[in-house]
């Protein structure tokens, strides 16, 4: 469906070696853009002593936002691969870093390719994957003397109430699945006396 996304459950970890070069990966959830460079610019900061820190991130539940950093390697050498994880189990809102430290014995172009695509896998599959709904909110009020009728619709379609207030002039806050979203509007909207609130 198209209100269901796929993220990462928790944050993760790989190590791998290949020719004395170690691979240290790191997977997380991120909500933007700024979250991701900051989760990354903290990796650059902790591990300052390695020779790389090559990154990925898609962010969005339609995945329309991404980037990849090769930070020196070879150009589609490191980026590119952990991208590739990433989309390969079709995720968002996740960032993953791969730190290298050089042993000393080039890997070339291949191995590379291999090398940060392995790294960048041990990490998502250390994280696991959660499916996420996508929701949208409604805010709206009402005159005392609707109340079955808002009522009778909020249970028909399993929107979830999240906030109610019932007096002369009542109001509520729900949530729908995104799928379900212009049913519930479309609904609500035949209520005589019924005021969507600008959210």
């Amino acid at each position: 469906m198209a209100d269901i996304f796929l993220t990462i459950d928790k944050e993760g970890t790989g190590k791998f070696t290949e020719k004395k070069s170690r691979f240290l990966s790191f997977a997380f959830h991120v909500t933007s853009s700024d979250e991701a460079r900051q989760r990354i610019k903290a990796l650059h900061n902790e591990y300052h002593d390695a020779r790389h820190v090559c990154w990925a991130y898609v962010i969005g539940p339609e995945r329309e936002e991404w980037q990849a950093n090769d930070n020196g390697e070879p150009s589609g050498t490191a980026g590119k691969p952990i991208l590739g994880q990433i989309n390969s189990l079709n995720l968002t809102d996740v960032a993953v870093g791969v730190v290298r430290y050089f042993g000393g014995i080039k890997l070339g172009t291949p191995g590379l390719i291999a090398a940060y695509k392995e790294a960048a896998a041990l990490a998502l599959e250390d994280s696991g994957v959660k499916e996420c709904i996508r929701c949208k909110t409604f805010s709206f009020t009402f005159p005392y003397i609707v109340i079955n009728d808002v009522m009778k619709i909020v249970k028909s379609t399993g929107a979830e109430i999240i906030k109610q207030d019932f007096d002369n002039s009542c109001s509520m806050i729900l949530s729908i699945r995104m799928d379900d979203a212009d049913i519930l509007f479309a609904r609500l909207s035949g209520i005589s006396g019924l005021t969507f609130s600008a959210s």
